[in-house]
């Protein structure tokens, strides 16, 4: 693939400040790392020389966007470049989101709002955003509809994002519906990402991956076939005598081992053998009424993998995103943007950002297609960096520690540990 000279969508961080203390978000780790700040009208003013060649502007990072004082103006000054069919959009809370407000934003030449809904229930909503209530979310819908009927011309997209949770799973479906009716045109449902170790329990998918579970699907099936139950392999494993029916556990569990081999999948068999499969029959029970109530309600809805693809696609560098803090900092995805420490697997990973360069020095257009940047999008396309959380070593010293120089494989990307490109994440893009 030929790399563009210029991004075709841009990830505007206004602000990292906000006005909730969600304990699901990367500022609530415990471990800081994350400076507050406000993106000034100099640096926004800089991204004007790519703005008209972008298909979507996102102005949120980690903070509210709704706290930048300068945030209709933004919208103005970009939509004067925009393409016709571009849009502007950002991710919010909501809590800030006044009749007022959302007349501005309109005014402004906002397309598409997305608020974030992850439960229908008062007291869980007060648990999960902590500062933030349902009432508020009911309001920034009316608002926004008020202001949608004052600007009959203006088509402005309202959707929800739900962070999926052990604790809130089962009210996605009713979440869905209650977004739908309040006017919400879309859902995006993601997976949470562990910014805490006490958060990781809550996570929904699974351990394994989807190749993984595939293969031993089939060779558990294959073996009951035959009357053969796989699951006690390790138990027979250790034993010294081996009757014939422990025999043929032995072979179906090589056999196994041997496909997955030949497909260059890794078996964590302990993993699968423990894998909890009544509650991932639960969960799709779940996803297939949260996709028929989607469509009785005409939502556009988007589900995350419950687990890891192993072809992995990073939808930021083929999409040709680029990601600006709000101090003037490029960064080439989400995954790369801050300083933080995540769970992957369970096992802590900590993550450095990776800087491209600064608006304050360089032109946006230039710090795109300069060597080192092009040479990175090259490199997460090639995919040839190892697939972490498909290894049997699990987190190693290469990529674990936030100090990169290059992976087990002498690839100098730190993407092997990074999950946003195995369907479990989604984001506004």
């Amino acid at each position: 693939m030929k790399d563009k000279g210029y991004p075709s969508k841009l990830f505007v961080e206004v602000t990292t400040r906000c006005n909730l203390s969600c304990g699901m978000c990367v500022k609530q780790n415990g471990n800081g790392g994350i400076p507050e700040g406000t993106m000034s009208a100099d640096i926004f003013d800089a991204l004007t020389p790519v703005f008209p060649h972008l298909d979507s502007l996102v102005l949120n990072g980690i903070g509210e966007s709704l706290l930048h004082p300068q945030l209709e103006s933004f919208i103005t000054k970009a939509k004067a470049f925009l393409p016709e069919h571009a849009w502007v959009g950002f991710q919010s809370n909501g809590m800030a989101l006044t009749d007022q407000r959302a007349a501005s934003l309109l005014d402004a030449g906002l397309d598409r709002i997305c608020l974030s809904l992850d439960t229908v229930s008062d007291d869980s909503f007060r648990a999960i955003r902590s500062g933030g209530e349902l009432r508020g979310i009911n309001a920034a819908f009316s608002s926004l509809n008020k202001a949608k009927a004052r600007y009959r011309k203006r088509d402005l997209k309202i959707g929800i994002e739900f962070v999926l949770m052990r604790s809130n799973l089962a009210e996605l479906p009713e979440a869905i519906r209650w977004a739908a009716r309040k006017s919400a045109r879309f859902a995006l449902v993601t997976q949470l990402l562990p910014y805490h170790e006490d958060l990781v329990a809550q996570t929904t998918y699974d351990t394994n991956t989807a190749g993984a579970i595939s293969i031993y699907e089939h060779w558990k099936a294959k073996a009951r076939q035959e009357h053969v139950d796989i699951g006690g392999y390790f138990d027979i494993f250790m034993k010294y005598t081996k009757t014939p029916q422990d025999q043929q556990v032995i072979s179906y569990v090589e056999q196994m081992r041997s496909e997955a081999n030949t497909q260059g999948i890794t078996l964590h068999l302990e993993r699968l053998l423990q894998r909890d499969e009544e509650w991932f029959a639960h969960a799709g029970r779940i996803f297939d009424e949260t996709r028929r109530i989607a469509q009785e309600e005409g939502i556009e809805l988007t589900l995350p993998e419950m687990a890891p693809r192993n072809t992995r696609k990073c939808e930021f560098v083929e999409g040709d995103g680029a990601f600006v803090a709000w101090n003037g900092d490029v960064h080439p995805c989400y995954f790369l943007w801050h300083q933080y420490a995540c769970f992957v697997g369970g096992i802590k990973k900590r993550v450095k950002p990776w800087v491209l360069g600064n608006l304050r020095g360089r032109n946006i257009l230039d710090i795109w297609s300069d060597e080192n940047s092009c040479s990175f999008r090259e490199r997460v396309r090639g995919y040839n960096f190892p697939f972490c959380f498909d290894c049997s070593f699990a987190l190693c010293d290469y990529v674990g520690e936030a100090d990169f120089e290059h992976d087990c494989h002498h690839e100098l990307v730190p993407c092997g540990a990074c999950l946003w490109c195995t369907g479990l994440f989604q984001c506004l893009q």
